[in-house]
């Protein structure tokens, strides 16, 4: 388990990592803004006539339903038209082996996390003043990371890990620290709050654009699990192996 200053030297690595959780686009307008007016649940139904209406498939949302390293799938108004109205997102949340979500927080909403599969740690920051709060999730455990706390999570493992999130709102919203500080916020003034160079344009440079959620973990991690960063979600294996 890493301590409190381990983890803080982490974190700020974390800032800067090489994806952040991805922004969900609507995908149907029109039929949003008309479910937005209806005066029924019937008026409702009456837009969504068929049963594949109500249907979400997150096997199939892709690019972002992978574990290489990993993604976040969201069912929420803006993927899934029939959740409009319902004021409730669920979430896919697949880690690869050693990857991880790095720190984050959703603005408009409690997140419950339940584990079923893997071994994952987390991590979270309430406020100025409140302690870390680390907990080891395997199947059948669960945590809550109150509406806007900071969190983070990471496999443990070798193997894929795979857990559900229901956060309280149909539009979440999700800030990665990371962004703010080499996207942001002036790299002049983000360095003056952290005493040192965190922020340039060679970091900026660096940061890959928001990708499907989910990105690799320590390189310590990498070597033991034998898996390399393969290209176009791809984990190679020391063996030879892909996934």
């Amino acid at each position: 388990m890493l301590g409190q200053s381990t983890l803080a030297a982490g974190a700020l690595l974390c800032l800067f990592a090489q994806n952040a959780v991805a922004v969900d686009k609507t995908r149907d307008p029109d039929k949003i803004a008309k479910l937005s007016t209806v005066a029924s649940q019937l008026d409702r139904q009456a837009l969504l006539p068929s049963d594949s209406d109500w249907l979400f498939d997150f096997n199939a949302q892709q690019p972002f339903y992978n574990f290489a390293p990993g993604g976040v799938v969201n069912m929420n108004a803006a993927t899934f038209p029939a959740a409009k109205g319902n004021g409730l997102t669920l979430a896919m949340l697949n880690l690869g082996p050693c990857s991880m979500l790095p720190p984050h927080l959703h603005p408009r909403a409690s997140n419950y996390v339940v584990a079923v599969h893997g071994n994952t740690t987390t991590y979270m920051f309430e406020e100025n003043g409140a302690r870390l709060v680390t907990e080891t999730l395997t199947p059948g455990k669960a945590t809550i990371f109150p509406q806007a706390s900071m969190h983070m999570m990471v496999n443990n493992g070798c193997d894929n890990a795979q857990l559900v999130s229901a956060l309280s709102s149909e539009d979440a919203g999700t800030l990665n620290v990371g962004q703010v500080f080499t996207n942001g916020f002036p790299s002049t003034l983000v360095n003056a709050a952290f005493s040192q160079n965190l922020a340039s344009d060679d970091v900026k440079a660096k940061m890959t654009p928001v990708g499907t959620g989910s990105n690799w973990g320590t390189d310590e991690c990498l070597k033991k699990c034998g898996v390399s960063k393969g290209g176009k979600g791809t984990l190679t294996f020391a063996n030879g192996n892909k996934e």
